[in-house]
């Protein structure tokens, strides 16, 4: 990590979420780029597996502080960037105090690419700012992206021969941002895991992405008339040796994925030796939910699970990386301008979190109170009522080792 480099281009990975089953080919490549390459990270770094839930975030603060030089926060892992290690290499031009307006974090990072000054900063989207749990977002805020690199840019623009941006907000929302913001060289995407990837050029903006879950980056570097991107996937297993710094994270990640591989029990006939279908779970898993704890309704968010590929066996290791957030089932209060409207209700519900699995179907037509998340209790409903004595995660065990209510 010491000694002068000579910057040739950018390396930007995105939505990494954790996913450590296969880290030697991200940590080594990053770790033989380095030297040349300035690597950067598009946020949601952390959260997504049982490696954040049983490291607690560690495993993921050694590597970014032990590779990457510029980051931008995500809405998974939020509280730990303003931890002060992925703090001080956290950039980001419209998250704000929502008091004072100042920016929550340094809202620009500059260095030498090439023959290039190149000014590197970040956004965040309205909706995945939204998506951030409301307690940790408390007395926060963002702006309009597309302002907010506005007034970087004229307040800087003596300083900086190139501007890249490390967004997560998702593609189609970056292909508008190069639109509003045509003094962008490059935009690195996050947040959407679609199969856009890019590069895409709008006028003379890039956008690209890197595939997602640490397998792979996308690469952009200075060329004589406009920057070059492309996207590529980790080679290999790689022999060469770690720097102690990472050896050690690496070693540590071995010995997690120990306890993760622990087995659990018989999978299911329904989602044995297939990649796992969330909303047949989640259908399933609302049927019994309403029944067993008396609830009048059961509203729950596909988001809530990542698909997984289930064999025989269901392991700790899956059962974490089917239900990563830890959510807690409560029994949530509807608000008082949604309670005889369910249509608006869904829509309210979907706008944010995403695709809904409600049960029963059609909703009741006057609707006080449903069976949901905590999540989406305190984040879009009115709070909860009281706990229903019941994690995610432990209901979607019996159902996986189960299968279906009879």
């Amino acid at each position: 990590m010491t000694g002068p480099r000579a910057l040739r281009r950018i390396a930007a990975t995105t939505d990494v979420h954790s996913s450590f089953d296969d880290a030697l080919p991200m940590l080594t490549h990053l770790h033989a780029i380095r030297p040349e390459t300035l690597i950067v990270d598009c946020g949601d770094f952390f959260e997504g597996s049982g490696y954040y839930r049983l490291g607690h975030g560690r495993i993921e603060t050694a590597i970014l502080i032990g590779l990457y030089d510029v980051i931008a926060p995500g809405n998974h892992g939020w509280i730990h960037h303003f931890e002060s290690p992925v703090r001080n290499i956290t950039v980001c031009a419209n998250a704000v105090d929502a008091a004072t307006g100042q920016t929550l974090f340094r809202r620009l990072h500059t260095t030498r690419i090439g023959e290039q000054r190149v000014g590197i900063t970040a956004v965040i989207g309205s909706q995945a700012f939204h998506s951030i749990p409301k307690d940790q977002r408390a007395g926060h805020r963002v702006t309009e992206p597309a302002q907010a690199l506005r007034e970087v840019m004229v307040a800087h623009h003596h300083e900086v021969d190139a501007w890249v941006v490390l967004s997560h907000s998702g593609f189609d929302e970056d292909l508008e941002l190069a639109a509003a913001c045509t003094f962008l060289d490059v935009i690195f995407a996050g947040h959407c895991h679609s199969d856009q990837y890019g590069p895409t050029r709008v006028g003379e903006t890039l956008v690209v992405k890197g595939r997602e879950l640490g397998v792979g980056y996308a690469l952009a570097e200075p060329a004589p008339t406009r920057w070059t991107a492309h996207n590529a996937r980790f080679p290999g297993i790689s022999t060469a040796a770690l720097p102690a710094h990472l050896a050690s994270v690496h070693d540590r990640i071995e010995d997690l994925r120990d306890r993760l591989a622990l087995p659990i029990g018989a999978v299911a006939k329904p989602y044995r030796g297939r990649l796992l279908d969330r909303r047949l779970l989640l259908g399933n898993l609302a049927t019994r939910l309403r029944t067993a704890l008396g609830a009048e309704a059961v509203i729950l968010n596909e988001t809530a699970l990542r698909s997984t590929q289930l064999d025989d066996v269901i392991t700790f290791g899956d059962l974490l990386a089917i239900e990563p957030f830890n959510n807690q089932l409560v029994h949530a209060r509807v608000p008082e301008t949604l309670r005889t409207s369910p249509h608006a209700l869904l829509a309210h519900l979907a706008k944010s979190a995403g695709p809904l699995v409600a049960e029963p179907t059609p909703l009741p037509p006057e609707l006080p109170a449903v069976l949901t998340t905590d999540y989406l209790a305190e984040s879009y409903l009115d709070g909860r009522t009281h706990q229903a004595g019941l994690r995610l995660r432990q209901a979607l065990q019996r159902i996986l080792t189960e299968g279906p209510h009879r």
